[in-house]
């Protein structure tokens, strides 16, 4: 860590950054700064990289991201030479082009692999070495050995099984583990506030209230993370501006009849295109994701006003 900034220095520094995330933070700033590699597990969109981006901001390395997935092989994470160099020069360690675990263990940085249970077994098992030793034996170039800030930080998406592989005991018995859920209402329309300039306090509440709905619906296997809320308070704004529809502003009160139905016909619209595509409705229910969201609309408007209201 930064010889002029301490743990808790770092922490304070952080935390003016985020909305919540104050527990979150604290683990895992301390089981990185013990040297630990960590593994993250967590739903889409609870703050994972962001989290991480800012420590290595304040730590001052860098943060290099590789997605998991089949095609994520050793050869990938470790790097390869230079075919055509290769052709005139022979091999050698100037024509050998670093992948992302090279380029994290050089540089002191921090390898982040999402969605690390969808990686092949035999990257993984590269990486366990990387982890265990700080130093790997690649041929033709000789052993890289890694400065003493680089870690191995992965996440993956516990409520997600398709594609993925279990972990073995030799990963867990090597990583610290971090378990990160969706944040409270009133945190999520901070972030929302926050990262939409939203000026009605009405419209953020809705789009969170009824972006949280979507992860208790019984016939949605996984609902949207808080960039849904993002994404339908953005297009809720910018569509009530081209319809010409005045935004209420008091959120858990209802507007006058003249300006509410064209405000939850904005609204309606706005979650069709902003969550329909987050949500995976359950296979075995014949559903579609629109008729599911004009229920949770429903739900949310018509049946029960008030939910809008904060707390």
């Amino acid at each position: 860590m930064t010889a002029t900034l301490s743990v808790t220095e770092i922490r304070c520094r952080i935390a003016t950054t985020l909305v919540g995330r104050e527990r979150e933070l604290e683990l895992l700033l301390a089981a990185v700064a013990a040297g630990r590699d960590v593994l993250i597990e967590g739903p889409p969109g609870t703050s994972k990289s962001t989290l991480l981006g800012a420590i290595t901001e304040q730590w001052g390395i860098p943060l290099v991201f590789v997605e998991g997935n089949a095609d994520l092989t050793p050869a990938r994470i470790v790097g390869h030479h230079n075919p055509a160099r290769v052709l005139r020069e022979d091999y050698s360690d100037d024509n050998f082009v670093a992948g992302p675990l090279v380029e994290a263990m050089r540089s002191g940085g921090f390898l982040y692999v999402e969605e690390f249970n969808r990686a092949p077994e035999d990257t993984i098992n590269t990486l366990l070495t990387a982890m265990a030793e700080r130093r790997i034996a690649i041929p033709r170039v000789g052993t890289v050995v890694a400065l003493p800030t680089f870690r191995v930080v992965a996440s993956m998406n516990p409520y997600d099984n398709v594609g993925t592989t279990m972990l073995s005991r030799s990963v867990h018995d090597r990583m610290c583990r971090l378990a990160i859920t969706y944040q409270d209402a009133e945190c999520e329309r901070g972030i929302v506030a926050l990262r939409t300039d939203t000026e009605s306090p009405r419209l953020i509440a809705d789009a969170v209230a009824l972006t949280r709905a979507t992860r208790e619906h019984p016939d949605i296997t996984q609902g949207s993370s808080v960039r849904g809320a993002i994404d339908l308070a953005l297009v809720a704004t910018q569509l009530a501006m081209l319809r010409d529809v005045r935004v209420p502003i008091v959120a858990g009160v209802q507007p006058p009849r003249d300006l509410a139905e064209p405000y939850l016909s904005v609204m309606l619209d706005a979650v069709l295109v902003a969550l329909s595509g987050r949500i995976h409705v359950d296979e075995t229910v014949e559903e579609t994701p629109e008729s599911v969201l004009r229920t949770i609309w429903e739900d949310h408007f018509l049946l029960r006003p008030a939910a809008a209201a904060p707390g």
